[in-house]
């Protein structure tokens, strides 16, 4: 597992039987990433924020530097869930900064309650964890809302080694009983006929993306998972983020 990214990190809403028309074309030329082998898996991520959601209206207000906490599962139905990834999420103007550390699920719970982390860590993990243990002491970060959804993700071959593509479908978030690989009951906080797509790219998106976004009619939007699950379950309703009707699909930013 890779410790960190710097790349760019472009989103779309589009609908499913689009979403799975551009995955039939990406079939030809990419490959599943390794926990796509046998189809959509399980993203579980929990969300850590300050007292006054700081995080959330940060990326409301559109502040340029903004950085968030989450732990990150892959739960499987039948299966107890062991390991988690702790990660910080930091943008800086357009670029997407990841950090992150693998541990057990109690260590990486211990780790974000603070006030102390794991031991024994090599010197980049304990960076993270250093790092993780400022920023929930000073932001004085608690569990805020879980998000969950489906994924499939493909990445590109040897030509195109930093591109990787997601489709998120079943988009689901609760703001109780936040404990990661609980299983708890999440509402849907988007049509389940929709799917977030996402390019992530280390440079430039290549040429045939551009050309299949472009087939395909997609446009580029504003979408946060954390802050639309946050408003949907909480009922923001002075925060009009959420417009998923074909009639606004091009021109609607979810800001959350």
């Amino acid at each position: 597992m890779a410790r960190s990214f710097d790349r760019y990190e472009l989103k779309y809403i589009i609908s499913i039987e689009k979403a799975k028309r551009i995955m039939s074309e990406l079939d030809q030329v990419t490959q599943p990433d390794e926990h796509c082998l046998n189809g959509a898996y399980r993203v579980d991520s929990l969300y850590y924020d300050s007292p006054d959601l700081s995080c959330f209206w940060d990326k409301v207000d559109g502040i340029r530097l903004r950085r968030k906490l989450r732990i990150r599962v892959y739960p499987v139905a039948g299966e107890c869930v062991r390991e988690a990834v702790v990660e910080i999420k930091q943008r800086i103007n357009k670029r997407v900064q990841k950090r992150r550390i693998r541990l057990p699920l109690p260590e990486a719970e211990d780790l974000c309650d603070g006030p102390h982390g794991p031991a024994n860590l090599n010197e980049q993990d304990q960076q993270v964890a250093a790092e993780v243990e400022y920023m929930v002491r000073t932001m004085q970060l608690r569990p805020s809302c879980m998000t969950s959804y489906l994924r499939r993700a493909f990445i590109g071959g040897r030509y195109d080694t930093g591109l990787r593509m997601t489709f998120d479908t079943d988009l689901r978030c609760r703001v109780c009983m936040l404990k990661a690989g609980e299983d708890a009951i999440n509402r849907l906080f988007a049509p389940p006929d929709k799917c977030i797509m996402e390019v992530k790219v280390d440079e430039s998106v290549p040429g045939w993306v551009t050309g299949l976004l472009s087939r395909h009619d997609c446009h580029l939007q504003r979408i946060s998972k954390y802050c639309s699950g946050l408003v949907s379950a909480r009922g923001f309703a002075m925060l009009p983020l959420v417009a998923w009707s074909a009639e606004t699909e091009k021109t609607n930013e979810l800001h959350g």
